[in-house]
């Protein structure tokens, strides 16, 4: 079994921690990754289950957390074969919501355009496949009713609803989150790095 000591380290850190020693563990070694809230804990819990390994979790016996991830080379060369030869580009679109204002000035008028924006992407003949919200967008998908039920229509249109957990754990929203799931730096970056079009409001 290897350990990594991932308490205390912000995200993305604890994946990308993790990432580096499972590339180094032997196939059926265990990585033992201890972390010290739960948001980490589902952020390793998606990768391990994106590249098919078998992961557990639970708390130890002085209350922090841990996630298991058996490294399995079949399982992870099954989940990374393409089905077909796609350009690297994915030609996904991709919203970026970094603020619950749109634009500078009057935060009121910034409010409310951020709404009517919201709004907009469910009238759209092709929905966002991914929306993205980070710092102050954390507080669209945990706070603002009107935005949270427009992202409910998305998600149900099949968009990808991704909220930072660092961001949610800064503004004390993290048991508030109403649509989608809880993301890290990690997958933010290589969303945004493989999509075809990303749009900032």
């Amino acid at each position: 079994m290897m350990t990594v000591n991932a308490l205390g380290k912000a995200c993305p850190l604890p994946v990308v921690e993790a990432k580096h020693a499972l590339a180094e563990a032997a196939n059926g070694d265990t990585v033992h990754v201890l972390v010290d809230d739960e948001i980490a804990v589902q952020n390793l819990t998606k990768m391990a289950k994106q590249k098919r390994y078998p992961v557990c979790d639970g708390k130890t016996e002085d209350g922090m957390y841990y996630v298991d991830i058996v490294k399995d080379a079949q399982a992870a060369e099954a989940a990374d074969e393409p089905v077909s030869c796609v350009p690297i580009n994915s030609g996904k679109t991709v919203v970026v919501l970094s603020a619950d204002v749109m634009g500078c000035g009057n935060d009121e008028l910034g409010h409310a355009l951020m709404k009517g924006f919201v709004f907009a992407l469910t009238q759209l003949d092709d929905a966002p496949d991914t929306v993205l919200l980070y710092n102050g967008g954390a507080k669209l998908s945990s706070e603002v009713p009107e935005t949270i039920a427009d992202l409910k229509k998305l998600e149900e249109a099949g968009t990808e609803i991704l909220t930072c957990g660092t961001c949610l754990n800064f503004y004390g929203l993290t048991e508030k989150l109403a649509v989608g799931s809880v993301t890290n730096m990690y997958v933010i970056c290589e969303t945004m790095e493989s999509a075809g079009k990303v749009i900032r409001p």
